[in-house]
């Protein structure tokens, strides 16, 4: 299935997706494509707050860019790498035996899938600034990437393959 409808699929049945894509074998390339498909896209969504900042302060926006193109590119995989370790090793310390990738899978799985709210929290902020509205925006994109990082790894602990 295309990775657009998981995304939607993710959106209504988050645990059924992880399963699907645990079923197709562990799979390295797949899991950091989605890591990486998922910085790529987060770091598009700051551009538009990122024209706000250069206009506001009168920065450079080349440079902005430049900094968050190293920030979601270089440094955020690897933050996410260390995070799906943590979450591996806390659930093996609380007895729930599963593979390190399927950890990794559930935790990139779930920030690509949430990406779309990112995308809109992108957008609000650069149309509208740090307001109400893209504090509720933030907040849904927050909820649902920790809702789907939660079901993934209920999918993971439970998938047998």
């Amino acid at each position: 299935m295309a990775v657009s409808s998981d995304i939607l699929r993710t959106w209504r049945h988050p645990r059924r997706v992880v399963a699907d894509l645990l079923d197709q074998g562990r799979r390295e390339d797949r899991a950091i494509a989605f890591l990486m498909a998922g910085c790529g896209l987060i770091f598009v969504a700051q551009w538009p707050r990122l024209a706000r900042v250069a206009h506001e302060t009168g920065d450079e926006l080349s440079k902005l860019v430049a900094y968050e193109l190293v920030a979601w590119i270089f440094f955020w995989p690897l933050v996410f790498y260390a995070v799906a370790g943590l979450s591996w090793l806390a659930l093996r310390l609380a007895k729930r035996r599963i593979p390190a990738f399927s950890a990794r899978l559930a935790l990139f799985w779930s920030f690509l899938a949430a990406t779309p709210a990112g995308l809109l929290y992108g957008l609000q902020t650069g149309l509208n600034g740090q307001g109400p509205a893209a504090h509720v925006v933030g907040a849904i994109w927050i909820a649902a990437f920790f809702w789907f990082w939660a079901q993934g790894l209920r999918a993971a602990v439970a998938h047998r393959g």
